[in-house]
Order: C-alpha cells, then sequence, then structure tokens
C-alpha cells in the first residue's frame, strides 16, 4: 500500500491530485490517508508523529511524506528504507526520527525529474511517482547516500513538547510513554498532570496523561477538551516529572 502523511489539511486540490498521480501509476495499490493535518510546516514535530504512526503499518508499506516548507529550495528528494518500509519525501528531518528508530536504514538521493515540475508542488510531480515505482517493484530512482545524511543528530530521541492536537482536543506529545515510569507526572501548561489508564479512570473535566494507543504520551482530559482547558497547542513544552 502507499501511505500519505501530509500537512495539507483536509481540504483543497493538493491530497486529490497527488492521489490521482498514483492511480495513474500504480493502478490498484491501496492508497491510504494516514494524515493530512500533520503540524503545518513542522518536518521536526511531524518527524516524531510519523515514527509512532509508522510502527503500526505493515512491511513494504510506501509512505508519501509531504511536510516541506522548504519545497523548491536546494533541499534534497529522498528515497529511505527502515523497518521494511520505504518513505518518500524531502529530506528535512521528516523520516530521521523513524530511521533512527530502526536501527538501520538506507538512503537514496532521487535524481529522476518528471518532464514537468512545479516549484512548490513536489508531492504531486516529484514524491507520487517515485513513491508509484516504489510501490510497484521499481527500485529507487538515484544513487545511494550515507543513511546517517537523512538523520538530525541535534535532534532530541523523544520530543518533550506537543506535536499535535486531534479534534477532541487530546493533545499528543513527542514522549515515548513506554520509556517513562508509571508514576511519572507531565507539567504542562503550569499543571503538573498524573498517569491513568483510560480516560474513565478519571472524573469528567480532570486533566491526565495517558499513553495513547500510537505508544505516545498524550494529555487529554475526560470527557472535555485538554487543548481548551490548559491552552495547548503544538509547540507547547512539557516536563517529566
Amino acid at each position: 500500500m502507499i501511505v500519505l502523511f501530509t500537512d495539507f489539511g483536509r481540504g483543497g486540490p493538493y491530497v486529490g491530485q497527488m492521489a490521482a498521480v498514483l492511480a495513474a501509476r500504480a493502478p490498484g495499490v491501496p492508497v491510504i490517508d494516514l494524515m493530512h493535518d500533520a503540524p503545518a510546516f513542522g518536518p521536526r514535530p511531524a518527524a516524531y508523529l510519523l515514527a509512532a504512526l509508522a510502527e503500526r503499518l505493515p512491511v513494504g508499506t510506501v509512505v508519501l511524506g509531504v511536510v516541506d516548507p522548504g519545497v523548491g529550495t536546494e533541499r534534497r528528494p529522498v528515497v529511505m528504507r527502515a523497518g521494511g518500509r520505504w518513505y518518500v519525501g524531502p529530506d528535512n528531518g521528516l523520516f530521521a526520527v523513524a530511521a533512527r528508530r530502526a536501527g538501520a536504514a538506507e538512503a537514496w538521493r532521487i535524481d529522476w525529474r518528471p518532464s514537468a515540475l512545479s516549484a512548490t508542488f513536489h508531492g504531486r510531480d516529484l514524491f507520487a511517482p517515485v513513491a508509484a515505482m516504489l510501490a510497484t517493484g521499481a527500485a529507487p530512482p538515484g544513487p545511494p547516500v550515507p543513511p546517517q545524511s537523512v538523520d538530525r543528530p541535534d535532534w532530541p530521541d523523544d520530543l518533550a513538547e506537543i506535536v499535535y492536537v486531534d479534534d477532541y482536543g487530546n493533545a499528543m506529545t513527542g514522549l515515548r510513554a513506554g520509556l517513562l515510569a508509571e508514576e511519572a507526572r507531565l507539567a504542562v501548561a503550569g499543571r503538573s498532570l498524573a498517569r491513568a489508564r483510560t480516560f474513565g479512570d478519571r472524573p469528567p473535566g480532570t486533566p491526565f496523561w495517558y499513553e495513547n494507543s500510537s505508544g505516545l504520551a498524550e494529555v487529554a482530559v475526560a470527557q472535555g477538551s485538554a487543548a481548551a482547558l490548559l491552552g495547548l497547542a503544538p509547540g507547547a513544552a512539557v516536563a517529566v516529572g
């Protein structure tokens, strides 16, 4: 399958145009919308979110990831393979955390170019065709590069900040919950929050944190919105206590 991960938003023509390219170039290959509201212009927070979500994708999946504020500049287009999955997109750190957590990765520079390449829509014109190539069995269209070149060594292994707020107002962090002690508290927006197993373990209106279904520490309010109650948005700092 080909899985789409972008910051394009749910409206507008952009996702549909990419899907049309994939349907034409890889007919019969399922195309899955993983998410299109990744942190806008934020490859760094998006990298931690993508790494967590990708762990549950089947081996062989092609992840077409586009969070690309540097589109049209000298930033490099890349293919990466890590954990048995392919990643196609900009070399701006978006795939760095997934590569690091896989323990071993391979990377290639994308040298192929279409006959027409928009300066501002590489997702449609460059990355979607390459994703289709990989999904139909072709090799990466470019030379290998050192896998460590896609890493961002100055980025931490886990990101102590809010990386995503869902429609319920639950606020995901870039911290893996499995690495935190059961008694750990998360300090956010001036509050110190205890851990709960699930929403029903706290009275309505009570803020807490829990391990979400992707393994990340997430701040929530029982039958309420953590974003509204605590004023949380992507980029808000989180401390472990």
